[in-house]
Formats: structure tokens, C-alpha cells, sequence
């Protein structure tokens, strides 16, 4: 250790007169303020400048899958659940809602579908909720939330197909068979409770 503070004066002493340190060296390493791990050195040949590229734009009646957040209302709450005092003192619990019928990010087409299939599940204002307690991380319980919101939205963009009438005889009979069977069991369960009935009155 003391070998290493003299050595340090003693070049600061023999670089008193420059303003700068970066072509001194110490033990065998030069002076610097960049740590060796820094961007510059870990990729040399890169372009350190951040860029956020634009959203997709829609095609057609397809969700791009991009999701505004700007444009939703999320709030952050108490998780339920074990995870020891960790829960009690960190909100990781995501509310992620939207008033459906002003998503204008979602294809119209697939927003009319989500109004009629979602109708009992809206709040009286018309917002839809998601709510995510997955993890103990808020970013990925937000992401999960996120997620979630993807494959509802892709999941009423499918067509459905239209069943053909040979699959609609088949599903009719199966339903009269289904109330044939139901009602052979209740009556033999009331036949059965009826002779555990002991004699009456009128039977004497």
C-alpha cells in the first residue's frame, strides 16, 4: 500500500505543471476516468447513441401489438399473498385499465368484438381492468399485465369458424341425449326416496 501512495505522489509531482492525467502512469496502467467496462470498450465498433424506434403502424384489421402507454391508467398497490415483509412495504401489484371504446389503437373491427364479448366484465364508466400480482417485481408484473392485454385482444381477432349443419345435428342430438339421461337419473333417485317412505295413512 505504501508502495503504491509513493508512487502516486511522485507522479503527481513530476505532472504538476499539466492539466491533465490521462498519459501518466501508474504501476503499469495509465490514468483514467473511464472505468474498463465502460461502452466505449466493451464495443468499440458500435454506435453508443440511444435510439427509440417509431411504433408499428396497423395493417389492414391485424393488432401490431404495440400497446400506447400514455394512454392507459396504471396504478400500483399492496400485493396479496406470502412474501414476507417484502409485501407489506412495496407496491408491486399492477391495475392496468382503459376505456375500451376510446382504444383507437386496437383495429375497429377487433374493438367492436371486444365490446360485445367483454360487456359484463367493463366498470359503469366503460373501463376494462387487468390486474397482475404474478411477481415480486413491479416491471414484470406490468409486463405480465401488458401480456395479458396482447393475447385477449388477439385471441377475439381470429375468426371463428362457422360450424356446418352436420356438426350442428350432432351437437342437437347430443343435447337431447344429455336431457334423456338427465332425467332417467332424477326419476329413478325419486323412485328410490319414495319406497324409503313408510306406510301412510291411506295405504292402512
Amino acid at each position: 500500500m505504501n508502495k503504491i501512495c509513493a508512487s502516486f505522489i511522485s507522479v503527481l509531482r513530476s505532472s504538476s505543471s499539466e492539466k491533465f492525467y490521462t498519459s501518466s502512469v501508474i504501476l503499469g496502467r495509465r490514468l483514467s476516468f473511464k472505468s474498463d467496462l465502460s461502452l466505449e470498450k466493451l464495443y468499440p465498433n458500435s454506435r453508443l447513441k440511444l435510439y427509440t424506434p417509431p411504433p408499428p403502424t396497423n395493417t389492414g384489421d391485424k393488432f401490431s401489438g404495440f400497446i400506447p402507454i400514455n394512454q392507459l391508467e396504471i396504478t400500483y398497490s399492496r400485493s396479496s399473498g406470502p412474501g414476507g415483509q417484502h409485501v407489506n412495504c412495496v407496491n408491486t401489484k399492477v391495475d392496468l385499465r382503459f376505456k375500451l371504446v376510446n382504444a383507437e389503437w386496437i383495429p375497429e373491427k377487433t374493438r367492436q368484438k371486444l365490446v360485445e364479448g367483454l360487456q359484463n366484465k367493463l366498470t359503469k364508466d366503460g373501463y376494462f381492468v387487468i390486474k397482475s400480482d404474478l411477481t415480486r417485481s413491479q416491471q414484470m408484473n406490468l409486463a405480465d399485465a401488458l401480456e395479458k392485454l396482447r393475447n385477449l385482444i388477439r385471441e377475439y381477432e381470429v375468426e371463428k369458424a362457422v360450424p356446418t349443419e352436420e356438426t350442428l345435428e350432432k351437437l342437437r342430438r347430443r343435447q337431447e341425449k344429455a336431457a334423456r339421461e338427465r332425467l332417467l337419473v332424477k326419476r329413478q333417485r325419486s323412485l328410490t326416496k319414495s319406497t324409503r317412505q313408510g306406510p301412510s295413512i291411506t295405504d292402512l
